[in-house]
């Protein structure tokens, strides 16, 4: 039996993974939970899956936590040493890290401090701190298995292949919500039209970066450290469809691709128990009745996220890290209703204009870079 730690139980990827769980019991063991402010969900949680350990944000939650479950056998703490403790659990086998945002980092670097291999999908790990994140990974011999479905896909095909024989990695994009919409119409938009993805149900952060097409230029800084490919050779097609979740192309011109309906589930199970499979009882995919697929080049003009976030990968150093944590803060405002969602990508770029090419190295660079950024960015945010 499998022994799970999962960070971010009561998100969206959280609570598909427990799901996945609920469904084979018998072949896993939840042995710790970490939440953020959502503490009735987290009890419903502990009284269904009877972890050993959970975590919340500071000791107010977690006395409030222990009210609401009573007499129950458990550990609970709080804050960032809770989370770093839950991250590098002795016995667990893997660590499933879904933290929304950079909260996730430290917790994921302690996981894989402790030699834990990482079901990841808080990306944010991976755009702030690439090269410190794989290379922890590598010195403890641990494993990263891609969550995202789009990572997920690319994981999927290049099992069993010659890197040496990759030409490109494909990722796909819905296109998001306003798609069709004029860029002109983007002043008007509002947090709950972002909110609503065509495809897939996620939380509102994520939602929102896909609607501006910064989650896909998160996920090609993303690929960039999971698999070791330069950015030319990283490319993004629009594909409103959602059932071609990615692809890799050979030096040959032969193109694989992974297939399937638009469920979370599916990826996290396969990170769950690679190199296995497990028989999921979720709808068939019908390609006759989700044709016709297509396929288009990304509207950059009307969505500059996307190349943003080429620009701050390719110059390296703490510029991801800056890119994310500025986006962050918009995206923040934007929901909250303090700034419009056409002033999101201005708001990044501003800030990426106000920093200069610097090294990252260590998490003290993260944290630096990543303080300072927030900083500019929510003063931005204060004067528009």
């Amino acid at each position: 039996m499998k022994k799970l730690v999962i960070l971010g139980s009561t998100g969206s990827i959280g609570t598909s993974c427990l799901d996945v769980v609920r469904h084979f019991k018998d072949q896993f063991d939840i042995i710790g939970l970490a939440a953020g402010k959502n503490i009735s969900l987290l009890a419903e949680q502990i009284s269904e899956f009877h972890p050993r350990v959970v975590t919340v944000i500071n000791k107010d939650l977690a006395d409030e936590l222990l009210d609401l479950i009573g007499d129950v056998d458990i550990e609970v703490r709080y804050g960032k040493e809770g989370y770093i403790d839950l991250a590098s659990m002795d016995d667990a086998d893997l660590v499933v890290s879904a933290l929304v945002g950079a909260a996730g980092l430290i917790p994921t670097l302690a996981a894989l401090n402790a030699g834990k291999d990482v079901a990841l999908a808080n990306k944010e790990s991976l755009v702030a701190a690439g090269k410190l994140v794989t290379e922890t990974a590598r010195i403890n011999k641990a494993k990263i298995i891609p969550v995202d479905s789009e990572h997920s896909a690319i994981f999927q095909c290049l099992q069993g292949q010659d890197a040496s024989v990759l030409k490109r990695l494909v990722l796909t994009a819905s296109g998001g919500p306003f798609r069709n919409f004029p860029r002109s119409d983007f002043k008007d938009v509002t947090p709950e039209q972002a909110i609503k993805h065509p495809n897939w149900n996620m939380g509102a952060k994520i939602s929102v970066d896909s609607a501006t097409l910064m989650n896909k230029g998160l996920e090609v800084i993303e690929a960039r450290w999971l698999f070791g490919v330069d950015f030319d050779r990283i490319d993004v097609l629009v594909h409103p469809q959602s059932v071609v979740h990615s692809m890799i192309e050979f030096i040959d011109g032969s193109i694989l691709a992974q297939l399937g309906i638009a469920d979370m589930r599916i990826p996290i199970a396969y990170a769950l128990v690679w190199p296995k499979r497990l028989d999921l009882d979720l709808p068939v995919l019908d390609l006759v009745s989700a044709s016709p697929l297509t396929f288009e080049p990304p509207p950059i003009e009307k969505f500059p996220c996307l190349n943003l976030a080429y620009e701050a990968g390719k110059a390296g150093g703490v510029m991801p890290c800056v890119l994310n944590a500025a986006n962050e803060v918009a995206v923040e405002a934007f929901i909250n209703g303090r700034i419009r969602f056409d002033q999101i990508s201005f708001i990044i770029e501003e800030v990426l204009s106000s920093f200069g090419s610097a090294p990252l190295s260590t998490l003290d660079d993260v944290i630096n870079a990543d303080g300072r950024a927030r900083l500019l960015a929510q003063a931005l945010v204060d004067r528009v």
